[in-house]
């Protein structure tokens, strides 16, 4: 960018054409490092350049290559654990590469997200995009199709697409498969809604796998035993409250991610209800703090994740004719102290 000389004014590519006696074109090729122009001026140029603080923008350089050197991802949330973590590890490879991320958080909105697609919000603004957890409606597909720039999504898949994501499904099934396997027969759900207005993909394949550990178990399901929550601390110490709360209580609750999974457990701790003598508890994450409280838990590589949708993405930066690829990342159920088999069996 730009910046301003000591005496407040702003220098400009003019500023230093005048002050090392070329064109601003021969200015623009020193200064980004291009051919045409003899070492000895590209040198008076740095050297003229450096005394008036003058750096050339990111900005118009990109208009000249075609490329803005920006990935924009786009997020329901930044504020939750997953996806900082998945973030964290994709925004390292990006840098490596000497790219930069373009953080479109909808912060929970459908406004937001509708005014995403609908106001063309990406349109030559990047040079490839990631999708992180949504369900993407048709229309929407068009919209990133019409960028004409990769993209590649986290956690879902859509075709045409490259993504990168683990099987909620038979993630959910192996905990309530575990839970089951204990001898439980009243097992309850703490999830985000089926509903959301956001299409968040994680609450329907996980409360799908649940329903179907059940019914393979020859469990009937009962709506009273699934509490809706919102993927946070709180809401799962909301939801676990309403579940102790039923006439007959659940003996196990499966909780489709471990941070809501922590709420519950101090709810269960300030209601003195024992884990795992009177309920057992099983998340979905392996959280770093998973282990201090003990969390049964289906752990999750959510850094690698992250770092294979990156490495999607510059794949398809060097080579636009390349394919997209699906990766699936693997589960496992990782046993601690917070299930055991129903007293009394």
């Amino acid at each position: 960018m730009e910046r301003s000389d000591a005496g407040g004014t702003r220098a400009s590519i003019a500023d230093v054409a005048r002050g090392a006696g070329v064109s601003t074109a021969s200015v623009s090729r020193s200064l980004r490092g291009l051919g045409g122009v003899s070492e000895g001026t590209r040198a008076r140029v740095v050297q003229v350049a450096r005394e008036l603080g003058y750096a050339i923008s990111p900005g118009a350089s990109s208009l000249r290559s075609g490329r803005t050197r920006s990935i924009a991802v786009v997020t329901p949330f930044i504020d939750r654990w997953f996806f900082g973590r998945a973030l964290g590890a994709f925004e390292s490879v990006l840098q490596q590469a000497d790219l930069h991320v373009l953080l479109h958080s909808l912060h929970g909105s459908a406004e937001a997200r509708r005014r995403l697609f609908a106001e063309r919000i990406l349109h030559r603004r990047v040079d490839a995009v990631l999708i992180m957890c949504l369900k993407l409606e048709q229309h929407e597909i068009d919209a990133l199709r019409a960028l004409d720039v990769p993209v590649a999504l986290l956690g879902s898949h859509a075709v045409d697409f490259s993504s990168v994501a683990i099987d909620d499904f038979s993630a959910a099934r192996e905990a309530v498969d575990h839970l089951t396997g204990l001898g439980h027969r009243r097992i309850g759900l703490i999830g985000g809604s089926p509903v959301d207005p956001l299409h968040f993909t994680a609450p329907v394949e996980r409360r799908a796998g649940y329903r179907d550990a059940l019914k393979s178990a020859g469990i009937a399901r009962d709506r009273e035993l699934e509490a809706d929550a919102d993927y946070t601390v709180a809401g799962g110490e909301r939801a676990m409250a309403r579940l102790l709360d039923l006439p007959q209580r659940p003996t196990a609750v499966f909780v489709e991610s471990d941070e809501m999974a922590f709420g519950a457990l101090r709810f269960l701790r300030d209601a003195r209800v024992r884990v795992p003598d009177d309920l057992s508890v099983v998340g979905i994450d392996d959280h770093e703090m998973s282990h201090l409280v003990n969390l049964t838990t289906v752990a999750q590589p959510v850094a690698e994740q992250g770092a294979a949708a990156a490495h999607a993405l510059l794949a398809a930066l060097a080579d636009r004719s390349r394919p997209p690829s699906r990766v699936m990342h693997p589960t496992r159920l990782v046993v601690r102290g917070t299930t055991a088999a129903p007293r009394g069996t």
